[in-house]
């Protein structure tokens, strides 16, 4: 598992949501994760998720940007 119940995470490009349930199944890693700018819990199967880097509410361009170089390395 790449994440926990508490972690700020990165869903659907740009929405910041909070991961509140983890599930391991057979078929690979998947959580419950609340989506503020949706006002509910959605689940995001482990490859459709990024490690939150930045503070805002949603990303802009610039800090899409930033998030991709955090996460490559760059």
């Amino acid at each position: 598992m790449n994440f926990c119940f508490g972690d700020i995470v990165v869903v659907d490009k740009i929405e910041i949501g909070v991961i509140v349930k983890s599930w391991v199944g057979t078929k690979g890693n998947n959580y419950d994760v609340y989506v503020r700018e949706y006002n509910k819990i959605a689940n995001y199967d482990e490859s459709k998720i990024e490690r939150y880097m930045v503070r805002h509410k949603y990303l802009n361009k610039e800090e899409i940007e930033y998030q991709k170089n955090a996460i490559s390395g760059w």
